[in-house]
């Protein structure tokens, strides 16, 4: 582990996740302390601010130190700030938006590096966020299933079943835009570009088939596959306040928001950042 000068970096599991004291997110923070937040970030995958009150201006403006801010696809963002979606479950809505195991959009050509997600209100009870690292996931497989992925490319996809059907709610107000079918291909098995760490590029989500295979012939292999790399080992489980802030690497963790909280509203504000 990492010892770090400015901040005080708190482990939540030995998979990945850690909480980072010390750090307002509104203050202009000087380069030291994002150098050491960005390689704590880098160690544990997702890491969570405590109490941070912030506009979305704010939270822009914190995220911009780690990334450009990109436009959510098929989600309109705030009106003043297109890059800040704001994800809503209403209390008499059944599916929650992204309620399955999944890295996001990676049916983009470039997806996202990553996310910043912070709580704004919450329900009583329930809620949580689940993570999972996908270094493990790969380093964990057998070297028979290792070499095998190497060579594959898996189509991903944002028409998928599962992670449409949690779009639907969201499509379906004033603030969706035009659904489209969007697809790209990925290698199976990736190389962090930071790192230099493997890491297993399949999701729930998203990935329908590999390429020049049919999905009836892939569908085995990926379902081993997205049942390994949720394994519980694998995972962290983050139990949010409100002013709750989580930042994640997409390029080496999947999450899954749970849907345990019907009858109650949650509203959260995300960023993506490339």
């Amino acid at each position: 582990m990492s010892d770090y000068q400015h901040i005080r970096v708190e482990p939540i599991s030995t998979a990945l996740g850690a909480m980072i004291h010390g750090v307002d997110c509104k203050a202009e923070l000087p380069d030291q302390v994002i150098d050491e937040i960005r390689s704590s970030w880098l160690e544990h995958l997702v890491v969570f601010f405590p109490e941070q009150y912030l506009e979305p201006a704010e939270q822009l403006a914190f995220a911009r130190r780690f990334g450009v801010p990109v436009e959510y696809p098929m989600i309109q963002g705030m009106e003043e700030f297109p890059e800040v979606v704001e994800v809503v479950k209403l209390p008499h809505e059944t599916h929650n938006f992204g309620g399955i195991w999944h890295s996001d959009t990676t049916y983009l050509e470039s997806p996202p590096t990553g996310a910043l997600l912070l709580a704004q209100e919450l329900p009583p009870v329930g809620g949580d966020t689940l993570f999972a690292n996908m270094y493990l996931a790969y380093e964990t497989l057998s070297t028979g299933l290792k070499d095998m992925l190497e060579s594959l490319i898996v189509v991903q996809s944002s028409a998928k079943a599962g992670a449409s059907k949690s779009r639907e709610d969201r499509l379906s107000d004033s603030s969706a835009v035009a659904e489209q079918v969007l697809e790209s291909e990925h290698l199976a098995v990736r190389t962090h570009p930071e790192t230099g760490r493997k890491v297993l590029f399949v999701n729930y989500g998203h990935s329908i088939r590999f390429k020049n295979m049919t999905e009836a012939e892939s569908k085995p292999l990926l379902d081993y596959l997205f049942a390994h790399q949720t394994r519980p080992e694998f995972t962290c489980r983050f139990q949010w306040t409100v002013g709750s802030m989580a930042m994640w690497d997409n390029r080496c963790t999947q999450h899954n928001p749970i849907n345990d909280y019907h009858g109650f509203k949650r509203v959260m504000h995300r960023i993506s950042i490339n």
